[in-house]
């Protein structure tokens, strides 16, 4: 395995995943690597990229046990992405119309973090810390 491949890929799964691939880039900054479509245009797979983070895609499919949080009770899942400039992040994010659970703070562990929801309800906790490997 190359040295800069991530190791893991969480994959989240939203109702309109077309519009999370829109709305994920204008509010968190993610970049698209690939959008992969069905003939009908429903997307089958994506693939995002922030840093050297990977995230996967898809569309929810409930019989198949794959749920968007719009159809779960509570939250099941956060994922954590290093930025450089929390309050910048946080800005945009806002600006994008991302529900804000918690203002940027300075942690007890020496960082800086905020933590949103987006339109579909998956928790995203942003932060200034970097995981020692």
């Amino acid at each position: 395995m190359s040295p800069q491949a991530p190791s893991f890929h969480p994959a989240l799964f939203y109702r309109d995943p077309a519009a999370a691939l829109d709305w994920l880039p204008k509010a968190f900054g993610f970049r698209v690597l690939q959008d992969y479509r069905t003939p009908d245009g429903t997307v089958a797979h994506a693939e995002l990229t922030y840093g050297s983070g990977i995230l996967f895609l898809g569309g929810a499919k409930p019989d198949s046990g794959w749920r968007s949080p719009l159809d779960l009770a509570g939250r099941h899942q956060s994922v954590c992405v290093a930025v450089d400039d929390v309050d910048a992040h946080h800005d945009r994010a806002l600006a994008a119309g991302a529900e804000i659970v918690e203002s940027p703070k300075d942690t007890d562990y020496g960082s800086r973090a905020y933590t949103a929801r987006d339109p579909e309800g998956h928790h995203w906790h942003f932060d200034s810390y970097r995981p020692k490997s």
